[in-house]
C-alpha cells in the first residue's frame, strides 16, 4: 500500500509476486494503526524521549525472556535519571530487537501473543487454544493479513459468486482471513501445512466462521500432479493459487544453516512454483523475503513482484 505502514511490519523485507491487478486496490476495513503509540497509546506516558521508535522491528517467533527485562529494569533504575550513553544505546539495541514496548517507569514487556494478533490482522482469541510458545511461533511466521487483503481486494468484483482456493504453507490461515475480511466467500479451500498446530488454529477459525469446504493435505511434497488433477476435476479447477513458503534459510534470526534457495526449507518455494503451472489458477500471489525473490529470477516466471506495501517503497517489478 503506497504510504501505508503497520506498526509492525515497518523493518519488514517482504516481497509479493502475483498476477493480480493493480488497479482499484483498497485497504481492508478498519485501518489498522500505523504507529507503536497508534496501537498501544498506554504506553506514551512511559516511553522515554531517547527511544526514537515509531514501528517495530518484525515479529520473531520467539520473545524475550524475563530475564531480558529484569536486567534492563535494574539497569535503568541503577542510573535514575543520569542515564549513560553507553547504557541508552544498549537498553534501545535490546528494545529494538525483541520488540518491547514501555509499561512502567524503567519498565519494558515483550508483545503479548493477543497483542501480536491485533498488530497482524488476525481476529481476537485466533491462536488461542495452544501454548504460549506455539502461538508466538505461529504468529511470527504468518501473513499480515492487512497487507494481503489489500493485494487480494481487486478479487471481490473478479469473484462476486466467491472462489476456489489453493492455500500453499497455510500457516494460520492469513490468505483465508484476508479473503473472509474482504467478504469474498470461500467455496472450497485446499490448505497445504504441515504444522499441526497451524492446521487446528486454521480449522477452529474455518468451523466458526465459513460454512463451505475445506480439505486439509499434510505436505506439500504430497500434492502430486495426480492429486491436483482429481481436485480440478472435482470442483472445477482453483481461481486462486497463494502461499508463502519457508525462508528460515534465508532470513530472521533463527538458528538454521543459510543455504539459500538449496536448504532443507526454502528449498519448498519451488514446489510453489511446480504447482502453480499444474493448477492452472487464474490467480496467483507468492509471499516471500525480497533476498529470494532476488536470488530465483526465472525467466519463465512472468508474474509481477511487489515490495511489501508497509514498506513505503515504489514498486519493484521483476517481470522477464
Amino acid at each position: 500500500m503506497v504510504g501505508f505502514s503497520l506498526p509492525n511490519d515497518g523493518l519488514r523485507k517482504r516481497g509479493y509476486i502475483h498476477n493480480l491487478p493493480i488497479e482499484n486496490r483498497s485497504p481492508v476495513l478498519p485501518i489498522p494503526p500505523k504507529t507503536i503509540s497508534e496501537a498501544f497509546p498506554s504506553t506514551k506516558m512511559w516511553w522515554p524521549s531517547w527511544d526514537p521508535r515509531r514501528q517495530f522491528n518484525c515479529l520473531q517467533t520467539c520473545v524475550a525472556s524475563a530475564k531480558h527485562t529484569e536486567r534492563i529494569r535494574c539497569a535503568l533504575g541503577r542510573f535514575g535519571d543520569a542515564l549513560p550513553p553507553a547504557v541508552q544505546k544498549s537498553v534501545l539495541e535490546e528494545c529494538r530487537k525483541w520488540n518491547l514496548v514501555w509499561v512502567g517507569k524503567n519498565k519494558v514487556a515483550t508483545l503479548e501473543p493477543d497483542e501480536m494478533e491485533f498488530l497482524l490482522g488476525y481476529p481476537r482469541n485466533h491462536t488461542r487454544g495452544v501454548s504460549r510458545t506455539a502461538r508466538y511461533r505461529a504468529l511470527g511466521n504468518s501473513f499480515q493479513v492487512d497487507t494481503v487483503a489489500y493485494h487480494l481486494s481487486v478479487l471481490r468484483d473478479i469473484f462476486p459468486n466467491g472462489m476456489n482456493v489453493l492455500s500453499l504453507f497455510s500457516g494460520i490461515g492469513g490468505a483465508e482471513v484476508a479473503l473472509h475480511r474482504l467478504g469474498i466467500r470461500m467455496k472450497t479451500v485446499v490448505s497445504v501445512e504441515i504444522s499441526e498446530v497451524n492446521m487446528t488454529l486454521l480449522r477452529s477459525w474455518w468451523d466458526q466462521t465459513q460454512t463451505d469446504t475445506l480439505i486439509e493435505i499434510a505436505d506439500v511434497q504430497n500434492l502430486t500432479a495426480e492429486r491436483i488433477e482429481l481436485f480440478i476435476r472435482r470442483f472445477g479447477g482453483f481461481d486462486l493459487v497463494i502461499g508463502g513458503s519457508p525462508c528460515n534459510n534465508l532470513a530472521g534470526s533463527n538458528r538454521y544453516h543459510r543455504d539459500g534457495l538449496e536448504g532443507k526449507h526454502s528449498a519448498l518455494f519451488y514446489h510453489y512454483y511446480r504447482i502453480k503451472i499444474l493448477s492452472g489458477a487464474k490467480g496467483k500471489l507468492f509471499r516471500h523475503v525480497r533476498k529470494a525473490l532476488l536470488m530465483k529470477q526465472s525467466s519463465s516466471l512472468t508474474l509481477k513482484t511487489e515490495q511489501d506495501p508497509s514498506n513505503n517503497s515504489d514498486k519493484d517489478s521483476l517481470d522477464k
